[in-house]
Formats: C-alpha cells, structure tokens, sequence
C-alpha cells in the first residue's frame, strides 16, 4: 500500500503561538513529529504556510510543502499539500502536528484499517477510563463492524439508571485520538462537503462525514497522544521526553 504522511503546521496559534518551533529537549516540535512519522512512513511531508516552518523543517532535512494562508482546517491544508506533491498514492494519513509523542505503531493501526477494500475515511480510538473521570477529550462509540456510531466532546453512551462514577466499570468508553487517514478520493469528497448541524454544535469536522451519510472506520490504539496547546502541556511533555 502506497501510503502519504502529511502534517499541517500552523505557526499562529490562539493558545500557543508559534508551536510547531517551540523547542523540546534540543528540536522544534515539528522535528520530533517528523521523525516519529518517518520511521513508520516512507513519504512524510509538513504542510505549512510559515516561512519560519518551512526554513526549520528544511535545518533538519525534512520534506516541506509551502501552501495558502487561508485555510481553516487542517484537513483542507492536508488536500492542497497532497495536490502539490504530484504522488499517486493509496492512502493520505493526516498527521497532527502538536503531538510530538506520536508512536509509529498508531500510524501502523491506522493504515491497517484500509486493508479492507471498502474502507475509505479511518480513525483512532483509545478504550480510557481516566478521561472519563476529568470529563475532558472526545468520546467515540462504534458498532459491531468498528464503524464510528458518533463522536462527542460528551461522555458518550450515557449509562442510564447507573450512577456516573460507576459507568467506567459498566461500559468500555473510548476516546477519540486526533488523527486521520483517507483514500485521495474520499479526501477530495470531504474537502467539498459544506459544514454541518453537528459539526459546528461540536465542533469536530470528522462529524461532517457522518452527517452526510458515511462510515468512519476505527482502528484501537494501546497508545494515548497528547497534545500540545499550552505553555504547561510543553512543559509535560518535555519532563514526559526527558524521563525516556
């Protein structure tokens, strides 16, 4: 399987300006992204519209792809970057380029999903209890096939006649892990569908393409990312690195 790894890069940020070039134990986060993606990806590009990424990802001899300032999604970016590089490839994984714990084997997971032919869009989920404790991350609830059902930043399903601290041992809740892959094809799809009901009450554009009728199919992961938004996540990850 051919298979494409993109990273959208944004260097304006509302809660932690210049991210991708925040430095992490002696590399720029965008660095420490890059090469967790190259050791399971042979093609591994940063896409961005910031000259400051583009000349740092270039200092560590990463591909980069230079695209338009105005988008607003990172799966938008993701579709101009794939365009750009001229490939023909079976599977374009978008990578989130905040997550400088990224494990190889998740990449892995996820491409594994379209060994089934019919699988066009897929996801990972991370079966969690801790999350559900705190209320915080996106809940997933899938079918017998592992077809995402839904995503909500609720705790989804609710346990009806169970009281909330004890759902955890009523019910396996998963959570959703912030990464996507699509066929070029369904890519190209998304990339023309209009914003929907569920996707703007959410705020989670994955919803877009249930709404309009399609499946998500789901790969479980073992390994839990972080993200980085603020000055205090950079801080945890880079006690998180240094104790490796």
């Amino acid at each position: 399987m051919n298979v494409l790894g993109i990273i959208p890069a944004r260097y304006l940020s509302t809660r932690l300006e210049g991210k991708p070039l925040a430095d992490i134990c002696g590399k720029p986060m965008i660095q420490r992204v890059y090469e967790q993606a190259k050791i399971a990806l042979g093609n591994v590009f940063v896409a961005t519209d910031d000259q400051r990424i583009v000349d740092a990802v270039k200092a560590f001899g990463g591909q980069v792809i230079i695209t338009a300032a105005e988008h607003t999604t990172g799966t938008s970016r993701c579709l101009e970057a794939y365009r750009n590089t001229g490939l023909e490839v079976d599977v374009i994984v978008n990578i989130q380029g905040d997550e400088p714990l990224l494990e190889p084997q998740q990449l892995d997971e996820i491409v594994n999903c379209f060994d089934d032919k019919t699988v066009d869009f897929a996801t990972l989920i991370f079966p969690n209890v801790e999350e559900l404790r705190n209320g915080n991350g996106v809940y997933v609830t899938v079918d017998k096939d592992l077809n995402a059902n839904w995503f909500s930043r609720a705790v989804i399903p609710y346990i009806r006649g169970i009281e909330r601290n004890k759902w955890e041992k009523a019910h396996q809740f998963y959570k959703h892990v912030g990464m996507y892959a699509y066929t070029p094809k369904a890519l190209e799809e998304f990339s023309k569908m209009e914003q929907t009901t569920y996707e703007k009450a959410e705020s989670l554009e994955q919803l877009r393409w249930l709404e309009n009728g399609n499946r998500i199919r789901v790969g479980i992961t073992k390994h839990q990312t972080f993200a980085v938004d603020t000055i205090e996540d950079l801080e945890r990850v880079r006690q998180l690195i240094q104790q490796k």
